[in-house]
């Protein structure tokens, strides 16, 4: 045999792994072809552009020559005003001049990109021609992000430099949960006992990483203020899910102690009520990353009238916008479960909603989760709700301590009021909440809401005093 003698070449089965897990199958095929050094095989896949340099054996002077599948997969995803690209496989000679068309191509038909997010999670390899397709997305985006970089890859990036002229994200390490401790569920995600120093918070599918790290950058700021809050040192992977975990030295929940030691909740509902007046305490300074409490809530509610009728969404907006603007720190979720005991004292956890404003609404959203919680109570709050109902009469009595009664009686009413958007704006903090819940609040708002309109707007007028 000689080389230009043609030889069968058979394409092997093809499987591509969609970043979703969906799996393609490729049916193989053979063919006939002349010599060749090696085959481009272009395929496109919904939005897949998939580059293969394709297995195949060449006969050459009666040896058999075998050369590995290689594959470089592009993927887009538009986000508002941002986008994520998705490298997966090789980037190197063969296939960069394709996947810098194909960039190019997406990029040029996109309206309103302000940021570029890289994810190389599944990228093997890069070489010289690969890193020059990143630095011209660095210099086209201002905040451009090369995030989940595996160790081979952050190498080659480490080393050319480009790790110190745009911002490289290492690859998160994976992190299991089988056999942990559950001691803590709720809206956004699940709180589970690693061993006697850690904790860790898995967040519900379909979180991003960007809003997880903002949860760490909350936690800092609002510790440096004064918030005795834990710190998350770590951001791990639980299989396709994010994970903080959190060092909290033989600590336990505010529920797990009450619940087994009810003959002192007066003691914890006092520690409960003192924990709400340090934050209340601290003013959060101008130009501070913590945001507006209101304007989020606000936010909130809109984003459930998918929900609601408008006239529902409107009275909502109507109640919060009563709220007085102030620049008191707040927590904004801080039922029981989200108050770790350790050495006597109290530490908070979960910081994603962290804002600054008006005591009222911290207060309004810890009784909609502490007395009106929709849902499975025993399961979120970790307690029967009679317990639990009988802590926060405790805790706001002890809150509330020195005012003249009728005062107190109107502080109430408020916090009951503000409790009635809260019911319901909680649904925006996650799209994968089950079909039943959320029928539940649908039809709980006439009840809660509706119906006593002209009530709740009486007391809306009382919130400027």
């Amino acid at each position: 045999m000689n080389r230009k003698q043609l030889f069968d070449l058979q394409i092997y089965s093809l499987f591509v792994i969609r970043p979703n897990q969906t799996t393609f199958f490729i049916q193989p095929v053979v063919a006939s072809v002349g010599y060749l050094s090696g085959l481009l095989v272009s395929l496109f896949i919904n939005t897949h552009f998939v580059l293969a340099i394709v297995k195949y054996c060449i006969i050459f002077e009666g040896k058999c020559t075998n050369f590995d599948l290689v594959a470089m997969i592009v993927d887009f995803k538009k986000e508002n005003d941002g986008a994520t690209l998705i490298l997966a496989g090789r980037l190197d000679t063969a296939t960069s001049n394709q996947v810098s068309a194909d960039i190019d191509g997406f990029l040029d038909t996109a309206t309103d990109i302000s940021r570029l997010t890289c994810d190389t999670a599944q990228l093997d390899y890069i070489s010289s021609s690969g890193l020059r397709i990143l630095l011209k997305l660095a210099k086209r985006y201002k905040d451009f992000r090369i995030v989940e970089v595996q160790p081979r890859v952050y190498d080659v990036l480490s080393t050319t430099g480009f790790t110190k002229i745009m911002h490289v994200e290492r690859a998160l390490r994976q992190f299991s949960v089988e056999g942990c401790e559950v001691i803590g569920a709720g809206g956004v995600g699940t709180v589970y006992r690693i061993d006697g120093d850690t904790i860790i918070k898995v967040f519900r599918e379909g979180t991003t990483v960007d809003e997880v790290r903002r949860e760490i950058t909350m936690s800092k700021e609002a510790f440096i203020m004064g918030m005795p809050t834990a710190i998350s040192f770590d951001i791990v992977r639980v299989g396709s899910q994010y994970g903080l975990v959190y060092e909290l030295l033989q600590a336990e929940t505010l529920s797990t102690c009450i619940r087994r030691e009810p003959e002192r909740i007066d003691e914890f509902a006092r520690k409960y009520a003192d924990l709400f007046h340090q934050l209340h305490d601290i003013e959060v300074p101008g130009g501070s990353s913590v945001p507006c409490a209101k304007e989020r809530e606000q936010q909130q509610i809109r984003h459930i009238r998918r929900y609601f009728p408008q006239q529902s969404i409107d009275l909502m907006l109507r109640i919060t916008d009563a709220v007085p603007d102030a620049n008191r720190l707040l927590h904004l979720d801080l039922q029981t479960k989200n108050a770790m005991v350790q050495d006597g004292q109290l530490m908070l956890i979960d910081m994603g909603e962290v804002g600054y404003g008006h005591p009222i609404l911290d207060l309004g959203h810890a009784y909609s989760a502490m007395v009106t919680l929709v849902g499975d109570y025993d399961s979120i709050i970790s307690m029967p709700r009679e317990l639990g109902v009988s802590l926060w009469s405790r805790a706001i009595d002890y809150y509330l301590e020195g005012l003249p009664s009728d005062v107190v009686k109107q502080r109430k009413a408020q916090i009951e009021v503000i409790s009635c958007v809260r019911n319901f704006s909680w649904l925006a903090l996650s799209d994968s909440f089950p079909e039943d819940l959320v029928n539940e609040c649908k039809n709980l708002f006439d009840e809660r809401v509706g119906c006593r309109k002209d009530y709740i707007l009486d007391v809306c007028k009382t919130f400027s005093d």
